[in-house]
């Protein structure tokens, strides 16, 4: 059985190597979709594009039950679309009370200032969707990019936006590889330094500061493979001796 990380980094590549360009673009949303469900523990997934009049033009969902499913429809119709209408609203979470505490998520798809879609989700439980907004930030952007590089009927879509996407997408499918690879070692690390630094006041300076830098040094690096997960538009900054590296600051960040 996968474990929970190596199935986010498989949901994350099946999008991002259908934005590249594979074929059956919607199989390839389905499945990403069904992983995200039990990957998270949601009760449905959807996924909705809408045209420049925001009229729905398409929509797909998983869920365990049609009652899941149908409930997160509601949430759609009755809450997300009209927020989005009256209040601009972009993304969000939200918790709701009850007998069975319900949690549910709203992220846009974004291709450069135009929002065209959204992924939304449901969750029922103790659990909250806010401790997974990473991943599902990361999918939401895949997602958005994987239908921005196969919209044909697009006459905006330049070859310039193509080669965009195609290195957003490498970049992408690199920092969920790397993501994949390093969160293990990282967070033993992490854990280990953590753990001996309670015990401080056993420890000499000197030994106490060499600690503090590795955490501090696992911290940058954890930072880093975050950043590129986020990343929505692939720029590159000049690097000493004449070569280019991919910028992952957060200054286009709005949210």
């Amino acid at each position: 059985m996968q474990d929970k990380n190596s199935q986010k980094y498989q949901i994350l590549r099946l999008l991002a190597v259908a934005a590249a360009g594979g074929e059956d673009l919607d199989q390839a949303v389905q499945l990403a979709l069904a992983g995200a469900v039990q990957y998270v523990g949601l009760t449905a997934a959807a996924v909705y594009l809408w045209d420049d009049d925001n009229r729905v033009t398409l929509s797909m969902a998983h869920a365990e039950s049609d009652r899941g499913k149908k409930h997160l429809a509601e949430m759609e119709e009755d809450l997300f679309a009209k927020l989005r209408q009256h209040k601009q609203l972009i993304s969000a979470y939200m918790s709701f009370g009850g007998q069975i505490p319900t949690h549910s998520f709203s992220l846009p798809l974004r291709h450069g200032d135009r929002v065209f879609g959204a992924v939304t989700g449901l969750q029922e439980g103790e659990k909250t969707v806010v401790a997974e907004d990473e991943f599902l930030e990361a999918l939401s952007a895949l997602l958005a990019l994987s239908y921005a590089a196969h919209d044909k009927d697009s006459s905006e879509i330049s070859s310039r936006d193509l080669l965009d996407k195609e290195r957003l997408a490498a970049i992408i499918e690199t920092a969920v590889t790397v993501n994949h690879e390093v969160n293990n070692p990282l967070t033993a690390i992490l854990g280990n330094v953590q753990l001996l630094l309670l015990k401080r006041d056993d420890l000499d300076d000197e030994l106490k500061q060499k600690l503090e830098t590795i955490e501090a040094s696992a911290m940058k690096i954890k930072d880093v493979t975050q950043r590129l997960m986020r990343l929505t538009t692939p720029r590159t900054v000049e690097y000493p001796g004449g070569t280019k590296m991919v910028d992952i600051s957060e200054e286009e960040k709005s949210e």
